[in-house]
């Protein structure tokens, strides 16, 4: 048996700049952090001759192209596992459509999985970019690279976009004081609306292709705040990047109409005016996670509770993904 994991993300700034409909004529960048809740896969060779995948749904097929899910079938092609003796489970310490970049999460993961059975070491670079090439090539999916480098790579990491295709990364350059500032600081809330990524970023994804004059002016915004919010981290000037955080939302919400809803507006108002120095809605938009940098956090903490809002503690995680257990 073989047990990967890997972990789920939070954007910190530049978000939206990484789907290929922008970068490929303009480069994207971006901050992002992998965070200490993950999605597991196991792989179990079988006894009996067949396939099995778990997952919130239960499939026994006995060849791969007769799989439902995609990714699994595309990931299983790729890596060359296609003998019918197999067994598949994954799980998650927090569901999918939640903002948290759990498909990227889940195809890393899975790809470790099948590399570390086949015997084939891989890089963090080139897991996530088998990853990217199943998603955005394979099936289409209109969603952008981020999920998928910040889940292999972990840490809090800064990733350049090429107008080619490449993708560069470096470790964000922060004091252990700053670390430990924003880790205590970053409050993380569930909205309780769960939604399709790629449903939300088509719009967004349709529109750059057609050069959309309004979305590349906010997108290349978007993208200047990346830049500003890695100043921010690598001089430990927290308050300004949790002003910039505000701001990133203001613009993230004009891009699409499904990007928030009056319960979301009501909560993020709420949260301002009890603590937060600025926040937004994690990933695609839509529902998912509210994430708020708290200058009161007991405060902030309380008057989230008011409005019926769970949240959900972290700390960052550094070792992207990995083999946690093998025999």
């Amino acid at each position: 048996m073989i047990i990967t994991r890997s972990p789920l993300r939070v954007s910190l700034g530049g978000g939206g700049t990484d789907l290929p409909s922008y970068y490929k004529d303009h480069g994207g960048f971006l901050v992002a952090a992998a965070i200490d809740k993950y999605i597991y896969l196991t792989h179990h060779r079988t006894f009996q001759k067949e396939i099995i995948i778990k997952y919130s749904k239960l499939e026994r097929v006995n060849t791969v192209d007769e799989i439902e899910h995609p990714i699994v079938r595309e990931a299983l092609k790729l890596t060359g596992v296609t003998e019918p003796q197999l067994e598949l489970t994954s799980m998650a310490d927090i569901p999918g459509g939640t903002g948290l970049g759990s498909s990227g999460s889940f195809t890393t993961a899975l790809l470790k999985a099948l590399h570390t059975y086949k015997k084939n070491p891989i890089s963090p670079a080139e897991l996530a970019e088998q990853a990217c090439h199943i998603e955005l090539e394979k099936l289409g999916e209109p969603i952008g690279k981020q999920d998928q480098y910040i889940a292999a790579v972990g840490g809090i990491t800064a990733f350049t976009f090429h107008k080619d295709g490449r993708v560069e990364y470096h470790p964000v350059k922060i004091s252990e004081e700053t670390h430990f500032n924003l880790e205590d600081n970053l409050l993380l809330f569930f909205t309780g609306y769960s939604r399709s990524a790629s449903g939300i970023l088509k719009d967004q994804n349709d529109r750059s292709k057609k050069n959309d004059q309004a979305m590349l002016d906010n997108l290349h915004f978007t993208k200047e705040l990346g830049y500003k919010s890695l100043d921010c981290l690598e001089s430990g000037n927290l308050d300004e990047f949790a002003r910039l955080m505000d701001v990133h939302w203001q613009r993230k919400k004009a891009r699409s109409a499904g990007m928030s809803n009056a319960h979301i507006n009501d909560w993020y108002d709420h949260a301002m005016a009890n603590g937060a120095l600025g926040g937004k809605l994690i990933g695609a938009g839509g529902g998912g996670f509210l994430m708020f940098y708290a200058a009161d956090k007991r405060k902030l903490r309380h008057a989230m509770r008011e409005k019926g809002l769970q949240e959900v503690r972290f700390r960052f995680d550094f070792e992207g993904t990995k083999v946690i257990a093998q025999n």
